[in-house]
C-alpha cells in the first residue's frame, strides 16, 4: 500500500510542478487538445452506430422474443463502447506522447533540470525518435490487449462483471497508462520497452498508485488535456525513484590537497613518520 501513495505522490508533484510553471503548462496542453478533439470524434461515432454493430454482431439473436433480444444487444452495445473507451485510454497517452514528442521531450527534460540534472539523450535524428515511440507503444497495446480482451469477456458475467473486473481493468490500465508516461524519460536513457516493463513490475504498487488515478480522471472530458502536462512531469520524478538516481552531491574539490605523511593504508591507518623519499635530519 505504501507504494500506491507514493504513485499517488508523484503525480501530485507532476500537477504542482507544471502548476509553478505555467509556460511549459501550456506548451504541453497543445498536442494532448489536439489527440482530445481525434478520439471525440472517433468515440461520439461508435455511440452513434453502436446499435447497429450489435445488430449486425449477434444474428443468432434475431429469432429471440421480447425482452431478451433488446437487453441483449443494449448489453454488447454498452460493452462495446466501454471497451473502445478503455482502448482510448489505453491508447490516447500513445497518440498524445507521439504528436507532442518534441513538446513533452522538452518538458521532461526542465523537470529532470530542476530535479538536480538531465541525462543526455542519444543522438538520434527526430525521425528515428518518433518510430521508436511508435514501434514501443504498438508493443505496450499488445501487452495491455493480452488483459484488456479477457476482462471484456468476463463483463458479460453477472456481478462479477459489475464489480471485480471494473476495478482490476482500472488497475491494468493505470499501469500500462504509466508505462507510456514514463517512456519520455526511459528513452532517454535509452532503456528498451522490455526492459521498462520489467522494472516497472517491480514496483507495480507504485505504477498503478499513479496511473490508476490517472484513467478515473481522463473518463471525465477534457480533463485528460488538463492533466497531461502534469502527468508526463510526475512521470519524469517516478523515473528517477524506480532507477534509484539521486541528485549528485556536492562536487570535490578538483585539486584536493594531499594528506600529511601520505593516503591510508587499506585498513585506514595512515604511515608513520614523514613521507619516503623525505631525508631524516641528521643534526
Amino acid at each position: 500500500m505504501s507504494d500506491l501513495a507514493v504513485g499517488l505522490r508523484y503525480l501530485g508533484r507532476g500537477q504542482r510542478w507544471v502548476g509553478a510553471h505555467t509556460r511549459w503548462f501550456g506548451f504541453g496542453l497543445i498536442p494532448a487538445l489536439l489527440a482530445f478533439l481525434l478520439y471525440a470524434a472517433a468515440l461520439t461515432g461508435l455511440a452513434f452506430w453502436a446499435d447497429d454493430i450489435a445488430t449486425w454482431a449477434t444474428p443468432f439473436a434475431d429469432d429471440w422474443g421480447s425482452p431478451w433480444q433488446s437487453v441483449l444487444r443494449t448489453l454488447f452495445a454498452v460493452l462495446l463502447w466501454l471497451g473502445a473507451l478503455l482502448l482510448a485510454v489505453l491508447t490516447f497517452t500513445a497518440v498524445t506522447l507521439l504528436i507532442g514528442d518534441p513538446f513533452y521531450e522538452k518538458l521532461s527534460e526542465q523537470v529532470e533540470e530542476s530535479e538536480g540534472g538531465c541525462p543526455p539523450g542519444p543522438d538520434r535524428p527526430l525521425w528515428r525518435e518518433l518510430w521508436i515511440s511508435l514501434r514501443d507503444s504498438l508493443y505496450v497495446l499488445y501487452r495491455a490487449l493480452l488483459y484488456a480482451l479477457p476482462l471484456f469477456l468476463l463483463g458479460f458475467v453477472p456481478v462479477l462483471g459489475q464489480t471485480v473486473v471494473p476495478v482490476l481493468g482500472i488497475c491494468v490500465s493505470g499501469f500500462f497508462l504509466t508505462l507510456e508516461l514514463t517512456s519520455v524519460a526511459m528513452q532517454r536513457r535509452d532503456i528498451p520497452v522490455r526492459e521498462r516493463l520489467r522494472l516497472l513490475r517491480t514496483r507495480r504498487g507504485l505504477a498503478i498508485g499513479f496511473g490508476a488515478p490517472l484513467v478515473l480522471a481522463f473518463l471525465v472530458p477534457f480533463v485528460a488535456v488538463l492533466l497531461m502536462p502534469g502527468a508526463v512531469a510526475g512521470a519524469a520524478l517516478l523515473v528517477r525513484d524506480v532507477l534509484d538516481e539521486q541528485p549528485p552531491a556536492t562536487p570535490p574539490p578538483a585539486h584536493p590537497e594531499p594528506p600529511p605523511y601520505g593516503s591510508p593504508d587499506t585498513y585506514g591507518v595512515r604511515p608513520s613518520g614523514p613521507p619516503t623519499g623525505t631525508p631524516r635530519s641528521t643534526g
